[in-house]
């Protein structure tokens, strides 16, 4: 792997790792995940949402194709056993096998072989199972996720989200693909009405981060919520969720600071 003269920073990403391999891998994934899985060729990765039938999100993924009948899924830490547990009591008759696997996953700004991750908006890709010395802490790859303005379960995604209102739907949903849990809300959603909020990227005057499911004010008027915040080299960066009729430019609040949305 030529990455050294590429490499520009190196943060750890934590992962859960489940593999789905067998003759119906392609055909089940298919019909269970948000996104064109098939259309992936062997090395090839998408970002995809396994959904309840309601489109409430059960897990966030990244589908790496090994193989013509092998698939790596991606999650968050604590979503490897909810995201098997799904996946196997949907399976019946499918000629799967769905497995957690270990791997570690390093994250590397600058490009390079690997998995292909916009989340932190910079060239980087997820490398599996690399022996590189992290230069970026945790802290510091949180501020690169908020400011790129990239959902986080369990923050910014939750039971209460509609992948729409996260912003889900255009990085992670096919809308011409097959039938799939949760297809039918997203798409009468997408095609005859609107989220009623969505997320924005805000710099907080002040070095003081804000509590999670702190009030963002518009004069008077509740209109959001903050789900995720962080310093940088700059102050305080958050994300949250406010109503979409509240203007891009409008002079917001969040406790006694005051929030600009960050360019």
């Amino acid at each position: 792997m030529e990455l050294a003269s590429r490499i520009r920073a190196v943060a750890r990403r934590g992962r859960a790792f489940v593999g789905v391999t067998g003759p119906d891998a392609e055909d089940y994934l298919q019909r269970m995940l948000s996104n064109d899985v098939a259309a992936l060729a062997p090395g090839e990765s998408c970002e995809a949402l396994l959904l309840t039938p309601k489109a409430r999100v059960i897990a966030p993924l990244r589908v790496l194709r090994r193989g013509r009948e092998d698939y790596l899924l991606l999650t968050e830490p604590e979503l490897g056993d909810a995201l098997r547990e799904a996946l196997a009591r949907s399976r019946f008759a499918a000629k799967v096998e769905i497995e957690p696997e270990a791997h570690t996953s390093t994250v590397v700004f600058g490009g390079g072989d690997g998995i292909p991750n916009g989340d932190y908006g910079e060239p980087a890709v997820e490398v599996l199972d690399a022996d590189l010395e992290p230069s970026l802490d945790d802290e510091a790859l949180e501020a690169l996720r908020i400011r790129a303005g990239t959902p986080r379960y369990g923050r910014e995604i939750d039971d209460r989200t509609l992948p729409a209102e996260a912003g889900l739907v255009e990085r992670a949903v096919s809308l011409t693909k097959g039938c799939y849990p949760g297809q039918e809300p997203i798409a009468r959603l997408h095609y005859r009405g609107h989220a009623n909020r969505g997320l924005r990227v805000l710099r907080l005057d002040g070095d003081e981060l804000p509590e999670a499911e702190a009030e963002v004010r518009h004069g008077d008027k509740a209109v959001g919520r903050v789900t995720s915040a962080a310093r940088d080299a700059e102050g305080v960066v958050a994300l949250a969720y406010v109503r979409v009729e509240v203007p891009g430019d409008a002079e917001l609040a969040v406790g006694r600071s005051a929030a600009r949305p960050l360019d």
